[in-house]
Parts: C-alpha cells; structure tokens; sequence
C-alpha cells in the first residue's frame, strides 16, 4: 500500500474526528445541561465535633443532602453498581450492550422489563424529568455524554446517590440513611443495603413505612440478585432477611435559628457547614432556657449564648425556647433591647484608663441633676460616699452617669461602635447620646453584649464571634480591636467577681480560682429586659429574658430573671471540664444517631473492642468457636451484630459474639439514650 493513500486516510480520520469533538463541546456548550437542581442541596449543620445540629429543606420541603464518596459505605457502592450499571466503569454515559440485552429481552417478554439505563442516564432524568418516551431516551442519552465529559466518574456518581429518590421527601443516600436507618450512610448493613438500591427503582410504591410488603419484597429480590452475583453468601443474605424493616426518623435540630442562619449561608451546592456550637452544651442550655421560661411565666422567651474567649467561638446560642409561645420565631440574640444596667463596666473601665477614677476613689452617691436629667438609684434611695469598686459592685446608677460625664456619652458610644457593637437610639431625632446610655437608654443586643464581655474577659480586645469553624480558627490570631487597656479590664473583672452570687450558688470565694465568676445584670425600664452577663474559666456567658413584645414584667430584674441561668451554664461548663481546642483537627466526624442529644452529664458508648477497620481472626466460627468479647465505655449497653441483639451474660456482665462465618459485620453499643458506637470488621480465618 502506498504511504501517500495511508497517510491522507489518517489525516481525514483525524480531521472528522476533531470535528467530532468540536461538534459536540459547540453542542454542550449551547445546550448545557440543567446543573441548578444539584446545587440546591440541604446544607447539613455540624457542630464543632461533627454531630448533626440541623439542616435546610430545599424546594417544596424536599430533604436534599449532597452525598461525599468518602462518607458512604464502598460496599454499598460496589453492590450499586454491580446491580444497576455494571459496565459504569467501561462506557461513555451510554452502555449499548445494556440497552441491547434490555431490547432483546423486552422483544422476548413482549412488553418492556428493562429499559438500558445507565446510572448517568439515571443522573439525567432526575435532573430534567420527561415523560417516559422514546424521545425522551434519546435526549437522555444525550445528556448523559455531556455529564460523564463534565463529570467524570466520580461526579457523576456522588450527583447520582445526591437525587435519587428513596420515597416521600427523601433525596439521596445521605437523607435515605439518616431518615429510615437513624444514622450516616458510612457503614450500612447488607439489609440497609439492599433497601437503598430497590427504593429508588420505585420510591413511592416501595415506602417501608405505607408499604411494607411491597418493601420486603423489594429488598428480598434485591439480596436475591447480590446473592446470584456472589455479592453475598447464602447465610449473610438470610440474616438480612430477618432484620425489620425501618421506621422513619424525623431529622432533630438544635439550635435551630442558628441552623438555618448558617445553612442559608452555605455556598451553593456545599454539603457541611461546621459550625462552632457543641451539640451536648447546646441541648444543656436549651433544657435550662426552657425550664427558666416556665418559671418566669407563659409569655416569657429566653436567650443565651456562650462564647468560648481564646477563639470566639459560639459553644451555645439559643434564640428562643420553643415556637410554641409569643415570639417563639424571633431569635433574641438579634433582636434591640436595653441593656439596663450591663454597661456600667465599660464606663468604669474607660474612667479609670483615662485616670478619671481608681478602684478607691471616692465618690458620692447623692441626688444629682444632669440638665434635665435626674438619675436615680434602682431602689430609689441614695448611699451617700462610696467607693468606685463599691459602686459598681451594687450598680448605683449616679456615680455611672457621674462616670460617664467625665468620659463623654459621645466618645463611649463611639468606642463601643468602633469595637463592633451595635446602639440605636430609641428616637430618631436625637443626634448625639445622652447620659441616659449608663443606664440602658439605647438599644443593642445580646450579641453584642456578649462580645463585649469577651473583650473585657481578653484583656479589653475586641474581636467578632465566630459562628463557624473557619472563622473560629483564625480569631486566636487575629488582633482585633483594643476596647480599653489590660489594666483596666482586669480591675473591673476583679470588682465583678465579688458580687454576691444568686441563691443557691456558691460565693465567688468557695469556687476554685480560675472558675470565679465575675457577673453583671442589667434591667431596663419597666422591668421589660432582664440581662446578665458573666466571665469564668474562659467563657462568657449572656442571658436575656423578657417578653418579645417588650411588655413589663412587674418585679423581674436582671439579677431575678437572668443572672441564676448564668450560674446555671457555668456549672454545666465546669462539669463538663470546657470543650476541645476548635484549631486541632478533629478529623473525620462518627456517625452520628439521629437522636435527641441527650443532656445528661454521662458520656456516649465509645467501643474498646473491636476497633472500626480492624480484621479479627478466628480459628472456628458459630457455637464451636471460642467467640469475641465485646467491650465498650458507658452504661446500660445493649450489643447488635449486623442490626440482630447479641446477649449479654447476665452472671458475668460478658457480651460474647460468635461470628456466623467470615465476612464483614457492623458491631454496635447502643446505650439506654440511644446513643451508638459502631465499627464495621472484617473476621478472617
């Protein structure tokens, strides 16, 4: 042959092939595929430690969570693919031998069985449902060879087990796992397993919950199918058979306005944000918020926030207890109000920076007119000569506007804005502050006093709260605002921590010194705010209660209402000996149970024996085997093997698991809250 004829036939094979490719980049790119569905996923919230806190519903209430490869289960996406697209890895987004063997088999059965589609097809129709006609094959052909060019392997795959439907509201393995199962999808039971591959074949029809026959046949043939392509053995695929089918787990949520503030926040198509918050403090301070409602009365709302000082960092926020009474839906913690009295300790600060004043000076306490203003003390009586500490230490109201004449309402307000704060002043009209600011006179909020308390608590730096992980990080490093000197600071901090705590509490002096707790309360007008804000063992905690609609309260101040949950928080910090440092890693998140966090003080299971991943030998199995001894910390401990109750030894407290065979198990401690550890094995002989 001569090379002349070859080498024009390679040139024209090359040409028509560019002009292939070219053909279809202009045709993907002039009718790219519809990817906004995909970026719509329900953000999932995280707290610091990867616990679930909450997620956002995504259009018409639907459950959307992006799925992450690396948190689901390899067998399970193995067995996926073997049943549902067995050749995933060999075609272009369209496989023509399945779609030969469906056409041959629907000629032979006489009506259509199979219809070809790879899992990229799948991807396509969930993306632009049709209805199902020929066209509309073709056109999802189409699009399955744009997604694997803009894909690949992996996005199409992660895309696929993000929409696929498990029935009702329920996209995606991620919501699938957490809903019907109560837990991540990372480790999933051959039972689980074979669920999550027949639900979406028929989400409605196949609901264990409306239909559980239809369900448990569905499952049957799906093990039927893995046991025939030796995917399972006879005796794992019969124990499969046996576990009951699942019950829906409603999707809990703590810190719920925080949640949704940080979801809706989330870029695009982000499937975790990590907030800040620790899931067990959170549910702590939200029972103790809720049962100081009840106390106070029904049309009482509560907030509080705990913010670790070194990092800024939110460890607790809670901006009502419950949508169940008045104002239920307004987060507090945003939300003007006066501030009382919370502010004297910035005054004091800046006067005796300035050297307007020292801890022991002399001041007097004795009727006063500022223009047209008269100030008076809360219990209407004056104290005649007392000392700067002493004032403060009983919140008299003239030496703080003494105090804060000397500084200037102008420059303190200022110095308040400029460190982060917000003030708004209860008339438009009025162009600059008044002395009235010592004693509440203009709106701010529980955020903002918080982080003004951790600046005094870090030395009079003024840094904003972190509500993220990211942002936490970086907040030891950051320089932030210089509110006031050190020095002053720590002598309002050391006159703080000598008021009298509430009843029922221990005196400052009977605590340890790093947990002395050094307190402000502050009322407002009318008795409608009630605040307290305390600084200890390097936590700040604030409390508001009062009505959302800013009704008077007869008799509730500050110190009444507000000031015994404080202590209530703090001693909840001090047993729980504070929460790890927010810049280690703290790697992968465990699975996490979709149950109420609990609030108890007793820690969650934590399994001793066996590790996650770790490959047990065994010489014999069943009852002639010498058996595993499980272990695990915590109480009230009930053992499950691949999701069946494995006994316990009532006379020696010994858990004893006999494997069946070798093969791979999920092992489970399960203590009386609900509460799991789990480690997925391999036994070897």
């Amino acid at each position: 042959m001569s090379p002349i004829p070859f080498m024009r036939g390679l040139v024209a094979g090359l040409c028509l092939l560019v002009g292939t490719e070219a053909v279809l980049v202009g045709l993907d790119l002039a009718l790219p595929p519809p990817m906004d569905k995909i970026a719509r996923a329900s953000p999932v919230v995280e707290d610091a430690h990867g616990v679930w806190l909450g997620a956002l519903p995504v259009e018409d209430g639907r459950w959307r969570m992006r799925a992450d490869l690396a948190h689901v289960d390899p067998v399970f996406v193995r067995r996926l693919i073997a049943l549902e697209d067995a050749r995933f890895g060999q075609h272009l987004g369209v496989d023509p031998v399945a779609i030969a063997r469906a056409a041959l088999s629907d000629l032979t059965a006489g009506r259509v069985r199979s219809g070809g589609s790879t899992l990229t097809m799948q991807l396509a129709r969930r993306l632009q449902p049709r209805p199902r006609t020929l066209i509309a094959k073709l056109i999802e052909a189409g699009r399955a060879l744009q997604l694997e060019m803009r894909l690949g392997r992996q996005g199409v795959l992660t895309d696929y087990l993000t929409l696929a439907p498990y029935g009702g509201d329920l996209e995606g393995v991620r919501a699938a796992s957490l809903a019907w199962f109560g837990h991540e999808p990372d480790h999933l039971s051959d039972a689980e397993q074979a669920l999550l591959i027949a639900l979406p074949q028929a989400p409605e029809a196949r609901r264990p919950d409306r239909h559980p026959a239809a369900a448990q046949a569905a499952r049957g043939h799906i093990l039927d199918r893995l046991q025939a392509a030796r995917l399972i053995t006879p005796a794992a695929r019969a124990l499969a058979e046996t576990d009951p089918l699942p019950v829906r787990h409603p999707f809990p949520i703590l810190a719920w306005q925080t949640t949704r503030q940080l979801a809706r926040a989330a870029a695009p198509g982000q499937a975790s944000v990590t907030a800040t918050l620790d899931a067990r403090l959170q549910a702590q301070v939200e029972a103790l918020a809720a049962q100081t409602a009840q106390q106070q009365g029904p049309n009482t709302q509560v907030a509080v926030l705990v913010i670790d000082v070194r990092t800024r960092a939110v460890r607790a926020a809670v901006g009502s207890v419950g949508r169940d009474r008045p104002g239920g839906w307004i987060d507090a913690t945003r939300a003007l109000r006066s501030p009382g009295s919370a502010l004297k300790p910035f005054i004091y600060a800046m006067a005796f920076e300035s050297g307007l004043a020292a801890p022991g000076t002399r001041i007097k306490d004795a009727s006063a007119v500022y223009a047209d203003y008269r100030p008076q003390d809360f219990d209407r009586s004056f104290h005649g000569e007392v000392t700067v500490s002493q004032a403060l230490e009983s919140s008299l109201n003239v030496p703080a506007v003494t105090m804060l004449a000397g500084v200037g309402p102008s420059a303190f307000e200022q110095r308040l804005k400029a460190a982060g704060a917000t003030f708004v002043r209860p008339k438009a009209g009025l162009v600059s502050p008044s002395l009235a600011l010592a004693l509440g006179g203009e709106g701010t909020t529980l955020r903002d006093i918080a982080m003004l308390y951790a600046a005094l608590a870090d030395g009079g730096v003024a840094k904003p709260l972190a509500w993220t992980r990211d942002q936490a990080q970086g907040r030891p490093r950051q320089g932030g605002v210089r509110l006031v000197r050190e020095e002053a600071a720590d002598q309002v901090l050391e006159i703080l921590r000598q008021g009298a705590p509430p009843d029922g509490h221990a005196l400052a002096q009977l605590r340890p010194e790093a947990q002395r707790i050094a307190f402000k309360t502050g009322t407002s007008y009318g008795y409608r705010d009630a605040l307290a804000a305390g600084v200890g063992g390097g936590y700040v905690v604030a409390v508001w209660t009062g009505r959302p609609d800013g009704g008077a309260r007869a008799g509730l101040t500050g110190r009444d209402a507000a000031l015994p949950l404080v202590f209530d928080v703090f001693d909840r910090l001090q047993a729980a000996g504070g929460a790890p440092d927010l810049d280690q890693d703290a790697g992968a998140p465990p699975p996490v149970a979709l149950r109420q966090i609990a609030g108890q003080d007793d820690p969650p299971p934590v399994l001793m024996f066996p590790q996650d991943g770790a490959t047990l030998h065994l010489d014999a199995y069943g009852d002639a085997g010498p058996g595993l001894a499980l272990s695990a910390q915590g109480h009230d401990l009930s053992w499950y093997v691949d999701g069946a109750p494995t006994p316990t030894n009532p006379q020696t407290g010994q858990t004893l698991w006999r494997p069946r065979g070798p093969g791979f198990y999920r092992v489970e401690a399960v203590d009386a809250q609900g509460r799991r550890a789990a480690a997925r094995v391999r036994v070897a002989g």
